[in-house]
């Protein structure tokens, strides 16, 4: 089961700000199911690539985030190295990051109510790694982790997290 992380204060001050914890919005009955990303071939030692879309979850406008909640496809990704495209959420900080948060978009996630949950991953970079800030998106290679990270009222701030090797 994963660890519940408690001693991020930054972190869990810059989720209750950005709204990462808001469940995503219903889906439309007539709006087509998310179909099945396509399998990406990925050369040997190389992180796999992903994008939000394939660890985007189902879940109804105000249920609360449970385990079950995760597909196989989901899970299946646990202790894997992948590489994601994102922006990285402003901070104070511009330079030299060892932890941030990596969001699907920068004009809708973490920016006001209503972001998805699955919408952002904590990054925590390796010993001697770091990040700078940067309007563009970048792309974060790491091992990829289900996290659940909560806030101090028990709901969940992120439930995704990312071993940071390399940003560009």
């Amino acid at each position: 089961m994963p660890s519940v992380r408690h001693g991020r204060p930054l972190l869990v001050l810059i989720a209750a700000i950005c709204g990462c914890g808001s469940p995503a919005p219903a889906p439309s009955a007539t709006a087509p199911r998310a179909v099945a990303p396509r399998a990406r071939v990925t050369p040997a030692g190389a992180p796999r690539e992903i994008t939000f879309d394939d660890i985007k979850l189902d879940m109804e406008k105000g249920a609360p985030f449970t385990r079950d909640l995760l597909p196989e496809r989901v899970t299946a990704l646990d202790g894997t190295r992948i590489r994601i495209r994102g922006y990285i959420l402003p901070s104070f900080q511009q330079s030299g990051l060892t932890q941030f948060v990596l969001v699907r978009d920068n004009m809708e996630c973490c920016f006001g109510p209503g972001a998805a949950l699955h919408d952002c991953i904590v990054v925590r970079m390796l010993p001697g790694q770091a990040a700078d800030f940067s309007i563009r998106p970048v792309a974060v290679a790491g091992t990829f982790r289900l996290d659940e990270l909560k806030g101090p009222d028990g709901k969940h701030l992120a439930i995704y997290a990312l071993d940071g090797e390399d940003v560009r």
